[in-house]
This record gives C-alpha cells, structure tokens and sequence, in this order.
C-alpha cells in the first residue's frame, strides 16, 4: 500500500514539473518555441503580379454573333485611346464573318465593338469601342529583346466567360518559328513566337506578355495543332503592328503575287499527271503549274513546268515556303528566281505586282 501511494506520488510530481516547464518556455520570450513563431515569413520572389496588374484591365472578353446567335468568343486588349475611341487588337480568326462583335471589360461593362478591318493572313483585325469602356491601354514592348527562357504570361478567356482574366506564366520556348497553317483552303507559313503558357480557345487574340507588362505578342489558337501539348504559338507584336494604320482605316492590305498556281516538287501524283520525271537530286522547290496572262511571272518569261528551286539565293522548300518569302516583300521589289527548265539551271528576275 505504502509503495503504490508512492508511486501516486511521483507521478503527480512528474506532471506539475511538466507544467511548469510548458508554462517556463510559453512565457520566456527569448526561448527557441517562442522566436520560431515570430520569425516565421512567406516571400514570392518570382511574384508577376505587377505585370499582370499593368495589363490586366487592358485586356477584353470578344464575342462574335451571326443572326443574334453567339458564334464564338476570344480575347483581345486595347492598344491604343483617344479622346473618343478604344483600339482593340485581335486576330482575324476570332471576328471572321461576324455580323456583330460584343466585348466585356473587367469592370463586367459590355458594349458592342466597330470592326474597322483585318488581316487574313497575318491573323490580327483591329475593333473600336467608345473611350470609355477601354478602361486601360495595353504598353507595346518589343519582341525582338526577348530570349529563350524569358519568363511570359497571357491574359485572356479561355473556355467562356466564366473563366474571364484567366493568367497562365510560362517561358519564350522558341524565339523564332516557321509554322505551317492551313485555313482549309490554302496552307502558308507564318513567323511565331514559341511558348509554353498555357493557350487554350478563347485565349485568341489576348496578348502574350513579358515579365516588364508589355505586350510582345498577339496569342493565336489557329497556329496549335491539337495533338500537341505545351506548345504555344503567338504571333509576334511588329508583325501585328506592321499594318495597324490601314487596318484602322478599313484599307486591305496589299501583298505581292507572282501570278501562278504551283505544287510542291513532293507531289508526286501532279508530277504523274504532267507527265513530269525530275532529276533525284531535285528534292525541294516548286512547279509551275500555269501562268497568269499579263501577271509578273508572265512578264518575266515563267512557262508552266518551270521549277522553282531558289529566291534571292535562298532554297525554296515548298509552295507555302515561297509565299512566306514573297509576303517579305512590297509590292513594286524585285526579286530573282532560280528556275530549272528542261535540265538547265537559269535565272529570272521579277519585278512583283499586286493581284489582278
């Protein structure tokens, strides 16, 4: 009995001790508990939040009507103000074929946009809302400063409008990239800038953005092919800036045509169908396949079955390439072809002319 009192006794002992050492430590100011407490901070040292802030009621919620149906929707941003007019800048993809275009600012404000004019194969259209609804003009920057592993973000709506605002930060992937696009009809290539920010539909048209807040690119879904993950493509800001004075005034804009219909030397069913054998070492270029009376192939002597293989010195890979490299230049240049005729290598110049 007197042993189990005892052992009552010492446990009492062992838990008043234990209190009062909790009660020792809580209290003591300088103890290693209470200082972990206090000096515990949580930083963002790669925080965009400035960025985004500086862009972010700039950016503008498109939709696109037929028949007062809603067709579809996208991204934009204001460009430029003044004292009456917002410019929005989208791409061409977005507004094609709209009877009416509606945009939504952040402030939820919606209003119907002026489509001034656009631009097909640069995939960028300029809209035109009262000044008052822009609540923001987005900063211009310049693509050409920017470097693989810069960090970038975009702002836009992907999906629909309930995800309005929507931010995704990723890195320039690719400074500069050829892509092949077809619209269907056609296939041409356009310079890009490679990302791997997230761009999802309805991320069109909304700007890709450097870590300063400016805009060095214009996002654009119709250069992702769906079977690829991680890549995004935005077409770079002084390709999209390049043309915006006549887009504004409702202007087309006037490219140079050689005035030929062509297909690729790989094409084997049309070399089969023009009876056409070419040399193996032939592997890229294109064939004329007729010539435009009165054209600026026509005046420089192009016959039909000509093969394109060079312009200005540089390789011709394939019908889209060659469009790419004539759309470098202004109507009235002259350029220099490598042709090959009946086996023998010759040249021509060409002075190009805008189309028929």
């Amino acid at each position: 009995m007197r042993e189990k009192i005892l052992g009552i006794v010492i446990i009492l002992i062992v838990l008043f001790a234990g209190i009062l050492g909790t009660l020792y430590f809580t209290k003591d100011d300088n103890n290693l508990v209470s200082s972990s407490k206090k000096n515990v901070t949580i930083s963002e040292s790669d925080s965009i939040y400035e960025a985004v802030d500086k862009i972010y009621d700039a950016v503008v919620l498109i939709e696109t009507y037929q028949n007062n149906q809603a067709v579809s929707s996208g991204s934009g941003f204001v460009y430029k103000k003044d004292d009456d007019y917002g410019y929005i800048m989208t791409n061409y993809h977005v507004v094609e074929g709209a009877s009416q275009v509606k945009i939504t600012n952040t402030a939820g404000e919606t209003v119907d946009a002026t489509y001034l004019g656009g631009d097909s194969y640069a995939d960028i259209a300029v809209l035109r809302i009262d000044a008052d609804s822009a609540l923001e003009v987005a900063e211009i920057g310049d693509s050409t400063n920017s470097k693989i592993g810069d960090t970038v973000f975009t702002v836009g709506t992907p999906l629909d409008s309930d995800y309005m605002g929507t931010v995704t930060k990723g890195i320039i992937s690719g400074e500069t990239r050829t892509i092949t696009v077809s619209d269907g009809q056609d296939s041409y290539m356009m310079e890009a800038i490679q990302t791997d920010a997230s761009i999802n539909p309805g991320n069109s048209g909304g700007p890709l953005v450097n870590i300063n807040g400016e805009v060095i690119g214009v996002n654009s879904m119709k250069l992702v092919e769906s079977e690829v993950e991680g890549m995004g493509f935005a077409i770079p800001i002084e390709v999209a800036m390049a043309s915006i004075d006549k887009l504004e005034n409702g202007e087309e804009i006037e490219r140079p045509v050689l005035g030929i219909s062509m297909y690729d030397v790989t094409n084997t069913a049309m070399l089969y169908r023009n009876n056409l054998n070419l040399d193996e070492d032939i592997t890229s270029g294109v064939v004329v396949a007729d010539v435009e009376n009165g054209s600026a192939a026509a005046s420089a002597g192009i016959e039909a079955n000509d093969i394109i293989t060079q312009m200005d010195g540089d390789t011709v890979k394939d019908s889209s390439h060659l469009k790419f490299m004539l759309y470098k230049h202004e109507v009235g240049d002259t350029i220099n072809l490598t042709i090959i005729r009946d086996g023998k290598t010759i040249e021509k110049e060409v002075k190009l002319t805008e189309a028929m």
